[in-house]
């Protein structure tokens, strides 16, 4: 089925209404940064389709499916990982039980209601919510969780495809909580060999662990290495 299109200011972006696949990733505007397809739907095989193409979704309640691919991309590699004194000396502490899976609706579901600087409303709607609860009950995507006395108080979640992890989005309600269930995850990821992080934009938050921009095209390169459950060596590029 070929691709109709919708014609935007700043150039025509691909409608994947139906059975359309995503268009080529030269095919994303530049401005906005990464915007590639409208529509299409949340079921399963989209979803793997789209994250294994270096694309995911990001929109609000009431507009269309909005598919992305931005470059330059933000990732963190796992060996890369900084973590702050202060937040070394709250991991010795032991202060949180840290799990892993037990809640994923819970965390997924908490992140839909974390205030955003900058940001009205949720972009995790409850068709997000349901979907990614799907991926999760299919075995690809995880949550990390933090606990304090029986409650969850932080937690982040991602998708995992072979040895490539997309981060999605993280919630505290106490102080550190996220960034010990982040960290924490980090660890748990590098045992399952994944060797690479997307974090898909820049943040301030997410540099402050180690994160970097790279190119799409290295991106790409190493999504499609990651995905078939390939080792990937940043020293071998940089």
């Amino acid at each position: 089925m070929s691709h109709g299109y919708y014609q935007l200011p700043n150039g025509r972006v691909a409608s994947i209404d139906g059975d359309c696949s995503f268009p080529p990733l030269a095919d994303a505007l530049t401005d906005p940064n990464g915007l590639i397809a409208i529509g299409g739907d949340l079921s399963l095989p989209r979803l793997l389709a789209a994250y294994r193409q270096g694309i995911f979704p990001w929109f609000s309640d009431g507009e269309p499916i909005l598919w992305w691919s931005p470059n330059p991309r933000m990732v963190l590699f796992p060996d890369e990982l900084k973590v702050s004194g202060s937040l070394t000396k709250t991991l010795k502490k032991q202060k949180f039980e840290v799990r892993f899976n037990s809640a994923f609706r819970e965390v997924i579901t908490a992140c839909s209601s974390t205030l955003r600087c900058g940001q009205d409303g949720t972009w995790i709607t409850q068709d997000i919510i349901d979907a990614y609860c799907a991926l999760h009950a299919a075995g690809f995507a995880l949550s990390a969780e933090a606990w304090l006395n029986g409650k969850l108080v932080g937690g982040c979640y991602g998708v995992k495809i072979g040895n490539m992890f997309y981060g999605e989005s993280m919630f505290h309600h106490v102080t550190d909580a996220s960034k010990i269930a982040f960290v924490s995850l980090i660890e748990y990821l590098k045992q399952q060999s994944v060797s690479m992080i997307d974090c898909q934009m820049k943040t301030a938050h997410l540099a402050s662990f180690g994160a970097r921009e790279i190119s799409r095209e290295l991106f790409i390169r190493i999504l499609n290495e990651l995905c078939n459950d390939g080792i990937y060596n940043p020293a071998k590029t940089f």
